[in-house]
């Protein structure tokens, strides 16, 4: 399954490595149906891959099937006028409780990204300034069609703009909010290569919550994340996001399993805070192909109800953490205070290390 940002995501490949192929295989380069080439999964297939070992996944990692009287009539919505969400296209294992619960997450931008992050296996390219000037109009009605309460909007990163798609990220805000005007909307953007003027075009257009994601503690963000990006400029473009309007959350994700230490996560949470970021998430890193940096370990759910409690006496509103949760895991409850409904969302006095 692959994944982007942390939500798994299986984007279409038209394959022009073999044309008698129905599709590139992992590692493989393919052409795309706007005319330019994008690696499968994102990583280079390498002959001295690892395996993919660390035993079988635990228990806790099996998600249950979907349903729900809401569910269905979401998915008949989507079937009915062909909706694309990140949610259903890729099979992702939180998909009834979000839906049920009236949120989804929308892909914007396209399913090339410009870079090559070595825990994401989003296919990755140059798509040289293509963008589907409909999107904005699409996506709000989109959003009026499946009636949702709390959308997600994330995106690849798209270096080839000039402002990273950071126009076009607004407009797409302002749209759903103008056919819209109840549904919270949460932007989970790229980094801008650390433009603050972009990241003001987006934090100023209507939304509720501004993300960007941290993704690993500061030790690891090379080799995890690409070049281009930073832990540090993560980092500011989150703190500039709250100084230019205080009134908007901000937010971030940390993925653990990579080979990160409880100092270096207590760390990361302490240099979040002092960015200003108000919620935090934390996952369980799932290796998506043999080309991505392999599993170090499996976190269990008492270590993830250990962390938020940690963040929380760190100042966070809310740190929503568990071994199925991704950024956008109902993001609608972030405020509520009990870590989205998951168990372990009593809070200790003492809990900070």
């Amino acid at each position: 399954m692959n994944q982007f940002k942390g939500i798994p995501i299986v984007p279409g490949a038209e394959p022009s490595v073999r044309p008698d192929s129905p599709a590139a295989r992992s590692g493989e380069k393919y052409r795309t149906p706007q005319g330019f080439s994008a690696i499968k999964d994102g990583i280079k297939a390498s002959a001295g891959a690892d395996p993919m070992v660390l035993g079988r996944k635990p228990q806790w990692l099996r998600a249950p099937m979907p349903a729900g009287s809401k569910f269905d009539g979401v998915r008949a919505l989507v079937k009915e006028h062909r909706l694309a969400t990140v949610c259903e296209e890729a099979k992702c294992p939180n998909i009834g409780e979000c839906w049920n619960a009236g949120t989804a997450t929308l892909m914007l931008m396209g399913a090339v990204c410009t870079r090559a992050c070595r825990f994401c296996s989003v296919d990755t390219g140059n798509p040289r300034g293509w963008l589907d000037h409909d999107e904005p109009a699409n996506s709000a009605r989109t959003v009026q069609l499946m009636r949702l309460k709390y959308v997600v909007l994330t995106s690849v990163n798209r270096d080839d703009l000039a402002d990273g798609g950071a126009a076009h990220f607004a407009a797409c805000v302002r749209e759903i909010k103008q056919l819209n005007p109840s549904t919270a909307v949460e932007a989970l953007t790229p980094d801008f290569q650390g433009n603050l003027a972009d990241v003001e075009t987006v934090v100023g257009s209507g939304l509720e919550v501004f993300a960007q994601n941290v993704e690993t503690v500061r030790r690891l963000t090379h080799p995890v994340r690409d070049p281009r990006a930073s832990y540090e400029q993560t980092l500011t473009v989150l703190a500039h996001a709250k100084k230019f309007r205080a009134d908007v959350l901000t937010k971030t994700s940390l993925m653990l399993g990579l080979g990160e230490t409880d100092e270096e996560i207590a760390t990361a949470m302490d240099d979040m805070r002092a960015a200003g970021v108000d919620i935090l998430t934390l996952g369980q890193y799932l290796r998506p192909t043999p080309n991505h940096l392999p599993i170090e370990r499996w976190v269990t759910p008492e270590e993830f109800n250990t962390y938020r409690e940690w963040a929380l006496a760190k100042g966070f509103l809310e740190c929503v953490s568990g071994p199925l949760v991704r950024s956008s895991y109902r993001a609608e409850r972030a405020l509520e205070r009990n870590n989205a409904g998951l168990s372990g969302g009593r809070r200790s006095p003492d809990a900070a290390p």
